[in-house]
């Protein structure tokens, strides 16, 4: 069995990409599923969070490699044989150092912040995964419920060339205070409605 590669991609930095690598990998853990993280922004936060979780416990339960644009395949190809998922972390770009990293993933997910500039940002990716042929699903994250701008912008996402996921994450603290951590929401002290969230996202990407 060939392991299922998801590669989170987004041209403008902080739209939450680490921030849906991370709870994405611990929820597939959650469900008993080996998991594989390859960081290929040189920013390294992905990077920082594994130590900071190695740190925390004696099996962080994870994987973690890093690798070049050129170095991609290579190490999906050594993960994809011994884990059930390969999530990758992309820098914020769309171009060629970021296609080979879209070429590897069996889905792409774009989290989208909730403004106009983010869903923008968005149009380079889409490009490069629809020339790769690769199902993409953008993800809104930061949201706040029952605002004019919220509306606005799910309605615009609905209407790019992509799936568009049902499942929102919001605009909670403790998605920022686990991931400094080394945790994911689900692994919170306190159960709240972003561990739900994050299960929702699973069950349409993976199912």
């Amino acid at each position: 069995m060939v392991g299922t590669v998801i590669t989170v991609a987004q041209q403008k930095g902080g739209a939450g990409k680490t921030t849906l690598a991370v709870n994405m990998a611990v929820a597939l853990l959650r469900r008993g599923h080996t998991v594989a993280l390859l960081d290929t922004d040189p920013q390294g936060s992905l990077g920082r969070w594994f130590m900071t979780r190695r740190e925390r416990m004696e099996d962080p339960g994870v994987e973690f490699s890093t690798a070049s644009a050129w170095g991609v395949s290579y190490e999906c190809e050594k993960l994809k044989k011994i884990y059930d998922y390969v999530i990758i972390d992309t820098p914020p770009k769309a171009d060629s150092d970021l296609r080979p990293a879209l070429r590897e993933a069996d889905v792409v997910l774009v989290p989208v912040s909730a403004s106009h500039v983010d869903l923008w940002a968005t149009e380079g990716v889409l490009d490069l995964a629809r020339r790769a042929g690769k199902r993409t699903v953008v993800v809104l994250n930061r949201t706040k419920a029952g605002t004019k701008l919220g509306t606005e912008i799910r309605a615009a996402a609905a209407e790019l060339d992509s799936d568009l996921a049902e499942a929102q994450l919001a605009n909670r603290v403790v998605y920022a205070e686990t991931l400094g951590l080394g945790l994911g929401v689900q692994e919170a002290a306190k159960k709240g409605p972003a561990g739900a969230e994050v299960e929702t996202l699973l069950l349409e990407v993976v199912g």
